[in-house]
């Protein structure tokens, strides 16, 4: 049988070795072939899927995400469906950087005060230590 060794399928695709046993661990990967000596070979279907794989985890998909999207490719399903996936996470990314700007906004706040009032004083006189006690889970004052 031919085939590439897993580390050779690892580098092409961009993951390490480590990864692609998890993700053949988990079911992402259709069975593997063995060499008589019972070594993994990965072909170039294979190596197409792991970049897949690792390009759906860089844009953050959770792995039940990735299960079912590429469930729904494995079975040509309909490209809404997938589609569909990709809104649903494009809405949870929105959510994410709506946080992140809130957080970054509560952030500025908090530093802005540093300066005129920390820059000679005592840690004890620190205003951002100070809204971060206070802030008990409210945002920081004047944000």
């Amino acid at each position: 049988m031919k085939g590439m060794p897993i580390g050779e399928a690892a580098q092409r695709s961009g993951c390490s070795v480590a990864t692609v046993r998890y993700y053949e661990e988990l079911g992402l990967l259709r069975d593997i072939g063995r060499s008589a000596s019972g070594r993994r070979l990965y072909g170039w279907p294979d190596v197409e899927r792991l970049r897949l794989l690792r390009r759906l985890r860089d844009m953050d998909f959770p792995l039940e995400t990735i299960r079912t999207f590429t469930a729904a490719l494995d079975r040509r399903s309909d490209c809404l469906d997938v589609r569909d996936m990709a809104l649903a996470h494009l809405d949870l990314v929105r959510a994410r950087r709506r946080e992140m700007e809130a957080l970054e906004r509560s952030l500025e706040q908090l530093t802005s005060t540093c300066s005129p009032a920390c820059s000679a004083g005592p840690m004890a006189d620190c205003t951002i230590v100070e809204d971060f006690r206070a802030l008990g889970g409210q945002t920081p004052r004047g944000a």
